[in-house]
């Protein structure tokens, strides 16, 4: 599998998905299905925001956890975002929505260069 993402892409992107995760709740109605997937998105979208002030690259602040913390980290949430539909009895959008996103967030981990700290699934 080729590995393409570096760790400066991730970096830039990191703030816009999580700014991404608090917002497309309230434009997508989410919640209709189950309440829990309408405040998944927010809670994890407020913990993105934070892991990535806290993570030692490009972006980060206060660089106190590593890269790979941040990509393990990065990996559960995919794997929690495909799952979180059938435990939590999401339907609909509110399933497509967590489907998508885990989708989305396990290729990018997937295709991060490992001589970037990656995670290797």
């Amino acid at each position: 599998m080729p590995k393409f993402v570096t760790q400066k892409m991730h970096a830039y992107i990191d703030y816009p998905v999580a700014i991404g995760l608090l917002v497309m709740p309230f434009i997508l109605g989410l919640g209709t299905s189950n309440p829990l997937a309408f405040w998944l998105s927010v809670v994890t979208g407020v913990a993105a925001f934070a892991l990535t002030l806290l993570t030692d690259h490009e972006t980060g602040v206060i660089r106190v956890l590593s890269y790979k913390l941040h990509l393990t980290v990065d990996f559960l949430v995919g794997v929690t975002f495909i799952i979180a539909p059938f435990v939590l009895g999401f339907s609909g959008l509110d399933a497509a929505y967590y489907w998508v996103l885990g989708a989305t967030v396990l290729v990018v981990v997937g295709f991060h260069k490992p001589e970037d700290g990656a995670f290797t699934a």
